[in-house]
């Protein structure tokens, strides 16, 4: 899609990068709900919240719970790394402005115990449960050898499906939907900080109102959410994909990975002394020590001491901007520029990663726990933090080698990796049903040297690496709508020339450009646009008069379909892949997902079945589809490796 700037039509209204006239109110994309300061509170609203601390009191609520047919459930606990934290009590809910709290005994033996009563509620398969980030409270459960069992509904991952873009948090929730505002947790315990306290700390009345109040508004924010689902006919996606999805992530976060803290401590050392070479050699060229991580003496090096031309506006503090785009806008030209972006990548790579890996070992099993957010990325991908394993720049040597600390838990397992070949785009081809695009791929050919060979008109075993590059650029670009300005840059060509090459591209692949331009005009219809599954995205932007705050919404428009569908795919596989896992009693497991790959902890004994397993439930996540879905499948001793 070329970047250029809109014209004027002659009513006075911007076009589009598509060409229509825009600046028209979208009918159907609903007005993101109001959020003000909430009127209700539990000093005015009735409510009934229970404490039930007595053998006698805990049978009397679980005769109750087991009448049930759907219940809320939130754990009240020490800390917020399920992994690490102690069960301090669980408040109960199943009609509106009624809840108990149980508390815990601060022995983990003791507290085992007492939760054994409640085993018959959480392993009832006829029993729904409701929670507010349920995948928490099931981990810190199984930590404490419950399996929660039956069918769930995540209020969080409701409202996420609903407005993808919006927050989740409770208090939002509760705020702009039941206008409640909740007691915060901020008024118990403090605020973050060293003075903070814990939950048993606290009196347990006050826990007693706090958390039963949780249950009781998480309740009701089902009762809200899950007609709206139904409504929008987002109930099946819930159903099919989020609330399986549910139990799979809850299994990836226990099982942990096994990393070599040795290589690592030793590998510091190493990127530690290269850094500080890197560091010598700036210094030398630019003829002046200074700090490199100061944005502030980096600019005034670069665009005062050596004039190099700045062709930015400035900061708002008056700053030179010294960001990676702006940067490596200059690289090409500046040696001291790439030295300078070589030191900030190889800086965040020994700080964010090689340090900070060993002091992330959980000291209760000695792996590493990651943690996966199902409700944050408006495309529907998976997101990991503590560690985010998303972010290793692995386009790198340095950053790759950061892979080979991944290890198997023992000598009886090696890692195995499956992942995607081309989703994205295979994907588009699919969606688009471009003719061209679809036959390179049912041939089996190279797509990058398929589509060198119909851009430069050369025979595909005659395509030179540098096309095959060019064309590699591309196909990516229109993946995620980048124009002939952006291009030109990953290219280091002309603007004119980028702008002829997208233009030959789309003459080569014209189906696509249909697509593409059949996408934005429903999206500016709609308001919205969808996945293979459904799920759904809103353009609130789509045709807003201002040109680039719409192109950037006819972007979106554009990835998101791509880019949600490649993550239901491989939700899809992940779920299919555990329960059959679990169904033939494998021991190896899933230890991680990152974009298209999925990680396993295989023992050596079961390869021969887990291969072709692994294989099967991701090339069929989504089946009968025209274009052909490759997974390769690789194994090591380490994650670099198996890679």
């Amino acid at each position: 899609i070329s970047n250029t700037k809109s014209t004027k039509s002659s009513a006075g209204v911007q076009q589009s990068l598509f060409g229509n006239d825009v600046g028209v109110v979208t009918p159907n994309i609903p007005a993101i709900p109001a959020h003000s300061v909430a009127e209700k509170n539990i000093t005015n609203t009735s409510h009934k919240y229970t404490l039930h601390d007595t053998p006698e009191k805990r049978a009397e609520l679980i005769k109750l719970l087991m009448k049930e047919k759907r219940v809320c459930f939130d754990t009240e606990t020490t800390g917020i790394d399920a992994n690490q934290a102690e069960l301090v009590g669980i408040a109960f809910a199943f009609k509106k402005e009624e809840a108990y709290y149980v508390p815990f005994p601060i022995d983990k033996e003791k507290a085992k115990e007492l939760l054994e009563e409640f085993r018959p509620f959480f392993e009832s398969t006829a029993i729904e449960k409701i929670g507010q980030n349920i995948k928490y409270d099931i981990l810190m459960l199984k930590w404490y050898g419950i399996e929660v069992k039956g069918a769930l509904f995540d209020t969080m991952i409701a409202h996420y499906l609903l407005e993808p873009e919006l927050r989740h948090n409770m208090d939002y929730l509760s705020e702009t939907y039941l206008k409640y505002q909740p007691v915060s947790i901020s008024s118990l315990i403090g605020k973050k900080g060293k003075k903070q306290l814990n939950m048993r700390d606290i009196a347990v009345e006050k826990v007693t109102e706090y958390a039963a109040e949780d249950a009781d508004i998480t309740l009701q924010l089902q009762q809200y959410f899950e007609p709206k689902l139904k409504e929008e006919n987002l109930i099946k996606l819930y159903k099919e994909i989020e609330e399986p999805l549910i139990n799979t992530i809850v299994e990836v976060e226990y099982n942990g990975f096994n990393i070599d803290v040795d290589f690592l401590n030793k590998y510091a050392v190493k990127l530690a002394a290269e850094i500080k070479e890197k560091q010598k050699a700036v210094f030398e060229e630019a003829g002046v020590n200074f700090n490199m991580s100061s944005p502030k003496q980096v600019g005034q090096v670069l665009f005062e001491k050596l004039k190099i031309p700045y062709r930015w506006r400035k900061t708002s503090s008056g700053q030179y901007s010294t960001s990676e785009e702006k940067l490596t806008e200059l690289s090409h030209n500046h040696s001291i520029i790439k030295e300078i972006l070589r030191y900030r990548g190889l800086s965040k790579l020994l700080n964010t990663y090689v340090v900070a890996l060993p002091k992330m070992v959980n000291p209760r099993t000695g792996r590493i726990h990651s943690s996966f957010n199902q409700a944050l990325a408006a495309t529907g991908r998976l997101s990991s933090k503590d560690p985010n394993l998303q972010n290793i720049p692995i386009r790198t040597p340095e950053g790759a080698e950061v892979r080979k600390a991944f290890i198997p838990r023992d000598k009886n397992h090696m890692l195995l990796a499956a992942d995607y070949s081309q989703i994205e785009l295979r994907l588009i081809a699919e969606m688009s049903g471009d003719e061209a695009m679809l036959d390179a791929f049912q041939k089996g050919q190279d797509i990058h040297a398929a589509t060198a060979a119909k851009v430069f008109g050369v025979p595909i075993d005659e395509v030179t690496r540098e096309q095959r590059y060019r064309a590699k650029t591309v196909n990516f670009s229109v993946i995620y709508g980048a124009g002939a300005t952006n291009l030109s840059r990953q290219l280091e060509i002309k603007r004119k020339e980028a702008s002829e090459l997208i233009a030959n591209y789309f003459q080569q692949y014209n189906g696509l450009k249909k697509y593409m331009d059949q996408t934005v005009k429903e999206a500016r219809e709609n308001g919205f646009v969808k996945t293979l599954m459904g799920r759904r995205r809103y353009l609130r932007d789509i045709n807003s008069r201002n040109g680039l705050i719409r192109s950037n919404a006819e972007r979106i428009a554009i990835n998101t379909p791509i880019q949600g569908s490649a993550a239901d795919m491989i939700k899809i596989a992940m779920i299919n892949i555990f329960e059959a896992m679990k169904a033939q009693n494998l021991k190896s497991k899933m230890i991680l997902q990152v974009h298209d790959e999925l990680v396993f902890d295989a023992h050596k004994d079961e390869l021969e079945i887990l291969k072709p397993l692994i294989e099967d439930k991701m090339k069929n996540a989504i089946p009968n589809l025209k274009v052909p879905i490759l997974v390769s499948i690789g194994e090591g001793q380490n994650w670099l490796e198996a890679h």
